[in-house]
């Protein structure tokens, strides 16, 4: 099935305009003209940009949901909830959650309200929703919802506060040594040609790398703008997703730790759904239209097609090769204890803890090894010159004598 958006009338002549699951345009098509709609258009729905964000910033989107969990529990109807809530949420998402608290009012379920806005409520947070009104325990779902978005934004702070400091001193150490080869070292250039005396060969080779990189400025400027550019693409679009995904699960040493966080995400999307009572396959279906990752969305669909053949879930996920193995032995222990939903909350327990782990490591090796490539660097560069400059010192005085 698919997310697709569509427009249409009522048969009062009011404009509405939402999104629905089905295989097709056409198949979306026949279902709203069964529910007396007249359909305007019909196209697929834009994905959301990560696991639990889209194009609302997931903090966002956490603090409307917390709100919410606090004032569903102190039994505020539904809509009257959402109204408290919008006034406590970011503008961001003021307008959606307008339409939304409309929606209920009008008799909508508060899952199909939020699915008429998939930019600002992906999948997982829909199917959550629509799992824990199916089971009466709204409340709930929606106070899992909090606790799991938090997570993910804690979990994501830590990756990037570890890649922090190793990105800093790139930048620094590089700036350095640009500054060397393109101002320092072409005054000291022009210091020795003055002196007439040879240069060493260290030396000499210094300066012609200046020379070359000051001659080719503005190629190196187009050529540096152009690597930010594809970098900035790579890392954020949409378009790059698939090469992205296939990039890190073919570098050795990457793939380990992509394949920790895949599994890490994956587990946590399926394990809350659980918990809001939806079953195993619905709660596969919400996942992989949520997780932005194209393999590891391809992986759980397999995993779908796979258990909706019979095959069990541990079986299922044994047989991809996208996640770690010990994925499979947790679910399988899941299943022998009939805890799915826990050990799918163990396992992503389990894989965060190891990617935080495995960041820290990286940048225990990266911040040293940085220091050390860069202090070679300028050392090198440094003893060039000091070399030249002893060399002009010294021919004087051998003239003397």
């Amino acid at each position: 099935m698919t997310l697709l958006q569509y427009r249409a009338l009522t048969q009062a002549g009011r404009r509405e305009a939402g999104v629905v699951d089905a295989a097709t345009p056409d198949a979306a098509t026949a279902e709203l003209r069964a529910r007396g709609l007249i359909v305007l258009d019909v196209k697929p729905a834009d994905a959301p940009a990560g696991l639990f964000g889209a194009r609302i910033r997931s903090s966002d989107l956490a603090e409307f949901t917390r709100a919410l969990a606090a004032l569903l529990p102190a039994g505020l109807p539904l809509p009257r909830a959402l109204s408290v809530a919008r006034d406590i949420a970011p503008g961001s998402l003021r307008d959606a959650l307008a339409d939304v608290q409309a929606r209920v009012e009008r008799g909508s379920t508060f899952a199909d309200a939020l699915a008429a806005h998939p930019l600002a409520f992906p999948a997982s947070y829909t199917g959550l929703v629509r799992a824990g009104e199916s089971a009466g325990s709204l409340a709930d779902s929606v106070r899992r919802l909090a606790d799991a978005i938090e997570s993910e934004q804690e979990f994501r702070a830590k990756l990037v506060t570890a890649a922090i400091y190793p990105t800093l001193l790139a930048f620094v150490g590089g700036g350095a040594i640009l500054v060397l080869l393109l101002i320092v070292l072409p005054r000291f250039g022009a210091l020795f040609a003055a002196s007439g005396s040879a240069v060493p060969a260290s030396t000499a080779f210094v300066l012609a790398i200046s020379n070359v990189m000051r001659a080719n400025a503005v190629a190196l400027i187009v050529v540096g703008i152009a690597v930010i550019a594809f970098t900035s693409w790579f890392a954020t679009s949409r378009d790059a997703a698939q090469v992205r995904s296939r990039v890190f699960l073919a570098t050795p040493l990457v793939s380990a730790f992509y394949r920790e966080v895949l599994a890490a995400r994956t587990a946590r999307v399926i394990a809350i759904l659980l918990g809001g009572g939806a079953t195993f396959l619905s709660a596969l279906d919400d996942a992989a239209r949520s997780i932005d990752d194209p393999s590891a969305r391809n992986e759980v669909i397999r995993i779908r097609a796979r258990v909706r053949e019979g095959m069990s879930p541990a079986a299922a996920v044994a047989e991809g090769t996208i996640f770690p193995p010990v994925f499979a032995r947790l679910v399988a222990a899941g299943e022998e204890s009939s805890q799915l939903e826990a050990f799918f909350g163990k396992a992503a327990d389990l894989f965060e803890e190891r990617a935080k782990r495995a960041a820290a490591r990286f940048v225990a090796l990266a911040e040293p090894a940085l220091i050390v490539i860069f202090g070679c660097i300028v050392g090198l560069i440094a003893l060039a010159l000091v070399q030249a400059i002893y060399g002009i010192n010294v021919t004087p005085m051998r003239g003397a004598r």
